[in-house]
């Protein structure tokens, strides 16, 4: 990766009006919330920045979190679908004729990859999903990921993986995709120069791509996954995980107080 400090971003922040951000990695520290992380969402509620959730955990999830935390709105199972503020029911970006029959073939194509990989398990808030099946990342190497990734293209689906699941799921959704809808549907005054996309690893690669989004960054710990990435980030921070998007946080909030230079 050939990625630039966020200290030499050249993009004036004081235009930024919205974050989407990935959550593990991104949000957390060692898979936990803390109190700066909490305050900085407050600060730029607060300085009229909106953030939006971008992340692939469960629907289930999503909703509380969605319902708890001081953000616009959050987007569950790497888009397929969308919890707006204050409204307790999702919209769905990636349309199920029938969800009973989609989550029996999703269980199919798991059962068949255990066939070949007796080693992954089901993920404890699979039960919790609707658009796609998660299992446990940790005990897969990056070949086999890639083999995985290769089977479930072969029985038409999409797969990816993050630094805590692994997700099979219908071609097509990706967090880009729905970030896409959503952006366009509820938030059509903002253009693209005036967002930031946030994330840590392969599941996030798409809201690195640059035709959609010329403003991302990665917080540091997403160097690991450096030779991973079709599409890395414009800019890296100095600090990994939530200490990251903190970091950019206040880079966004200081550019507030900086007069704009005369005309």
């Amino acid at each position: 990766m050939n990625l630039q400090p966020l200290s030499n971003i050249s993009t004036d922040l004081r235009n930024i009006r919205l974050v989407a951000t990935d959550m593990d990695g991104t949000l957390t520290n060692q898979g936990k919330f803390t109190s700066v992380l909490l305050q900085a969402l407050e600060n730029l509620a607060t300085a009229g920045v909106k953030v939006l959730i971008v992340t692939g955990r469960s629907a289930g999830w999503v909703s509380g979190l969605n319902s708890l935390m001081p953000v616009a709105g959050a987007m569950a199972e790497n888009g397929g679908l969308f919890y707006p503020s204050q409204h307790p029911e999702p919209v769905a970006l990636t349309p199920i004729p029938d969800l009973a029959v989609h989550r029996q073939h999703l269980a199919t194509v798991f059962a068949k990859l255990q066939i070949q990989f007796p080693q992954i398990r089901e993920s404890a808030d699979n039960r919790f999903r609707v658009t796609d099946w998660t299992f446990d990342v940790a005990s897969l190497t990056l070949n086999e990921l890639q083999d995985i990734g290769n089977i479930c293209q072969e029985m038409g689906w999409g797969f990816t993986y993050s630094n805590v699941q692994c997700h099979i799921k219908p071609q097509g959704q990706d967090k880009a995709v729905g970030l896409l809808q959503v952006l366009h549907q509820y938030f059509p005054e903002y253009s693209p120069e005036q967002i930031v996309t946030v994330g840590d690893s392969p599941n996030d690669e798409s809201l690195f791509n640059r035709r959609y989004f010329p403003l991302s960054v990665g917080v540091a710990n997403v160097l690991q996954y450096a030779n991973q990435l079709q599409y890395q980030p414009a800019y890296l921070t100095t600090a990994a995980e939530g200490e990251g998007f903190c970091e950019l946080s206040s880079y966004i909030l200081q550019s507030f107080s900086t007069p704009h230079p005369p005309q």
